[in-house]
Parts: C-alpha cells; structure tokens; sequence
C-alpha cells in the first residue's frame, strides 16, 4: 500500500464504515497500546463503547483498500459529538474524566473529539493533515466555537512524564472561562516539576505528535490529568477556542479549505 496517495475523509455512512472504524481503533488503542472496556470485542476485534451511536464519525479511507465488502479501507479515524448530541447520550464521553461545567455554563457551540488514531503505516504522512483539513469544515458548517476532548500519554507511571506534563501545566493551561479540572477520584497534578527545572525542548519532544498539534493551533488543557488504568494511559483534556486563535492559527486550521 501506498500510503502518501490522495485519501477520502467523509463520515461513516452505514455499519460497515461504523465496524470498520471500530476495528482500527481495536488495532491501535487494544492491540498496540494495551487498552480494555466493558463493551470491547476481542473475539471479532472491535473497540466500541456505549456512546459510539450518538457520534459522528469522521474517517479518512484508502480508495486503494476499499474492496466495498472488507473492513480496511478505513486507516485513520475521529470520532465527533456536538453539544445537540450529547444530550441524547446523557451527557460527553469527556464528563466521566472531567468537570466540564465552565464549558457547559459557556453557553457556546461545543463539538468533543475523541477515539483519534491512524493505521501505523499512514502514520507521519498526510493523512492526520487530510483528518484535520476534515475537522475543519465540519466545525465550520456547524458553527463550533470550542474543541474538546482527552488526548493520551502511554502508560500509567508519571514519573517517565514529568517533564512534558509539567510543560503543559505551566505553559497550557487553559484560561479560567473554559478550565475543566480532572475529577478529584482520579486526578494527577500536572505540576510534578517545577517550572524553572523543565527542559523545555525536551519535553517537547517527549509530546504525543497529535497533543503538539493542538498546541500549535493555539490549543490549551485543562487542570490536572485523569489516569485512565483501564486503556492504560494518562489523560490530559485539550481545548480549542476558536475565538482565542490568531490569525496564523486560523491559516493552519483552515488550511486546504475554499476561501
């Protein structure tokens, strides 16, 4: 497979695109990172939850690898809940990690993003670019004004984390208007160094490729992370304001997008 030809985002139109969707994200957050859930398939190799039917899922597809009956055309996956749907579902996927009142007091147009993984070989090309340049229109036709939603560190130890966490809390933290806060039963502070002690450039380089692209956008994160035992990662909540992204922000955002 050629993994830098042209690729297809569109939303998952029927439960084909739904399953195969599901089998990624078993091969990346099961398989690869070492991941469980109650509603987990590990006989048919499928990772859902109970909130999978009130998303929109965003795929990005190999026409290369589209049989029209196989489960491989899709290689890069985001799953995407609007504030409308969210109360269908009984509330954000997110809420069970994080206080989401001061977003949900906002009164704005709240979109969560979650479940986001490409197949390893389209990993470093142009296919988060291709998912990404998706995000963008959906939130502009829908008029979203704030991104949310957890992005993962492998593991569960802080300690081999404490420089890239530590950056985030002193250099990203979110502005109090939309500063969730990781709920207390399962809350880590992010503070574990001390601002002065960072080695910044390294804990950079120590960052999730998909967080550092939040950042660049102008991103922030909440208070605390959530350690999650059961996907076996720590969670930190990343933010997106719309409205709080400069001009070159918006550029990057948009970028691929008619004028």
């Amino acid at each position: 497979m050629n993994p830098h030809q042209d690729l297809i985002v569109r939303l998952a139109r029927d439960e084909r695109d739904l399953l195969a969707a599901q089998r990624l994200r078993y091969e990346v957050f099961v398989e690869e990172l070492g991941g469980d859930g109650a509603l987990v398939d590990h006989e048919g190799r499928f990772e859902r939850d109970a909130y999978d039917p009130f998303y929109d899922h965003m795929l990005a597809i190999d026409p290369a690898r589209d049989d029209g009956h196989s489960l491989t055309h899709v290689i890069g996956v985001y799953r995407l809940m609007r504030g409308e749907n969210a109360a269908r579902a009984g509330g954000f996927y997110t809420a069970g990690e994080y206080d989401l009142a001061p977003l949900l007091r906002s009164g704005r147009r709240l979109l969560e993003l979650g479940r986001s993984c490409l197949k390893a070989e389209y990993r470093g090309g142009k296919a988060m670019w291709h998912l990404w340049n998706g995000l963008a229109a959906y939130t502009l036709q829908h008029e979203i004004e704030v991104l949310f939603g957890v992005a993962s560190f492998h593991g569960t130890d802080p300690a081999p984390l404490a420089a890239p966490l530590s950056l985030l809390h002193h250099r990203y933290l979110a502005p109090e208007d939309i500063r969730v806060r990781a709920v207390p039963e399962h809350f880590l502070p992010l503070d574990l160094m001390a601002a002065g002690d960072i080695d910044a450039a390294a804990g950079m380089r120590a960052m999730p490729s998909l967080i550092k692209a939040y950042l660049r956008l102008g991103g922030f994160i909440g208070e605390g992370a959530f350690v999650d035992r059961e996907f076996n990662t720590i969670d930190v909540c990343l933010l997106l304001d719309t409205a709080r992204m400069n001009d070159r922000q918006r550029q990057i955002y948009t970028r691929g997008l008619p004028a």
